[in-house]
């Protein structure tokens, strides 16, 4: 793959209360609210991203539906990743809100489409708990559904979980078409549920071998299903103008980090023992001294989080050229965050996003 390749560059909302200046320390400025959240939103689509990933919990900061609503009202160009909990929806009626979402987000630059992608979350009902194969097979027949019903056909559909015959909703999407669905998940049945269902297939950090056995799993069970897929990669960001800079400040988000405190952080969301946050410990204990378990991917920040645990850390070129080493593997789409968030997308933005080809994913 060349240099010159295009990816999609997006950017991160914390609107699961996850914003600080020192990890594990609360901070009123950084709490997530409609004001706070909505300005990152902003300032990413001011700073040239292409995408923003709204996050969902349940325990956990806002509504991720509400606010996309009111949100797409004041961007002008950015897209929006909603990410949704499938264990707290209905289909058809999820179908109803993508389509209404994507309506108020309004069309891309090239009047060719919406500018909302869903960011498929195979999650419990809160207060239950469903084992793992079901899980995902539901995910499984809520995306086939959905896609139905959004592409604008007649739905019959009778699985294991739901048994429907509907006609399509009358709102459609911007393009007629259901958007992009990004899923991520490293069990097996989530592998298979991403490669029957999903478009993008999303990734956490990794070290280099294993994001390139990832992806040719995954393309294997692609093809099993006589699919194709997209690849992203989910990470944290720290760029400075220097490596020792960035280093140094990557010291500082752990500065006053309580050992205790980041434990119960971790625990705090309902996906905390899955197989993706099991990988991202694996990383914690194989990193060096430094909290590097390979160049410039840091793994530190996952001491205060759970999911997305690694950042990548250096100067400009630096960062750039793990860009680039991710982008020859196969990845097409990044969603970068930073603490605070607002600061560190104007950081990225700056000194990395002119300096790579970017733009909207097509699907």
């Amino acid at each position: 793959m060349s240099e010159a390749q295009q990816c999609e560059i997006a950017w991160f909302s914390a609107l699961c209360d996850d914003d600080y200046e020192f990890l594990g320390v609360p901070d009123p400025q950084l709490k997530s609210s409609w004001e706070h959240c909505r300005n990152i939103v902003l300032r990413a689509d001011e700073g040239g991203f292409d995408n923003i990933l709204l996050p969902s919990g349940y325990e956990l900061g806002l509504d991720t539906t509400a606010f996309a609503a009111a949100v797409a009202t004041q961007v002008k160009r950015i897209k929006l990743l909603w990410a949704t909990r499938i264990g707290e929806d209905w289909p058809p009626q999820l179908a109803r809100r993508i389509a209404t979402l994507d309506r108020i987000l309004g069309p891309n630059a090239a009047d060719t489409g919406g500018r909302l992608n869903v960011n498929i979350i195979s999650s419990d009902m809160p207060g239950q708990t469903m084992a793992s194969a079901p899980r995902y097979a539901r995910a499984t027949e809520v995306m086939k559904i959905v896609r139905t019903l959004l592409n604008g056909e007649h739905l019959d559909f009778q699985g294991e979980h739901y048994q429907l015959k509907l006609d399509p909703p009358r709102i459609t999407t911007i393009s007629g078409k259901c958007p992009a669905f990004y899923f991520g998940g490293l069990s097996n049945e989530a592998r298979d549920c991403a490669a029957e269902a999903s478009d993008v297939y999303l990734m956490w950090p990794d070290t280099m071998p294993n994001v390139r056995e990832i992806i040719a799993d995954m393309k294997a069970r692609a093809a099993h299903f006589g699919r194709t897929l997209r690849f992203g990669y989910r990470a944290h960001v720290i760029v400075r103008e220097t490596e020792d800079e960035a280093r140094a400040y990557a010291d500082r988000l752990l500065s006053k980090l309580d050992d205790e405190v980041g434990r119960a952080i971790r625990e705090k969301s309902l996906d905390a023992k899955n197989f993706g946050v099991q990988r991202q410990q694996e990383l914690r204990g194989a990193a060096d001294g430094d909290g590097f378990v390979e160049e410039h991917l840091w793994t530190g920040i996952g001491r205060a989080r759970s999911g997305c645990g690694a950042a990548i850390v250096g100067n400009p070129d630096q960062v750039l050229a793990k860009l680039r080493a991710y982008q020859h593997e196969g990845i097409e789409a990044f969603i970068l965050s930073g603490y605070p968030h607002a600061t560190e997308a104007d950081l990225f933005a700056r000194h990395v996003l002119p300096q790579i080809q970017h733009g909207p994913l097509t699907i």
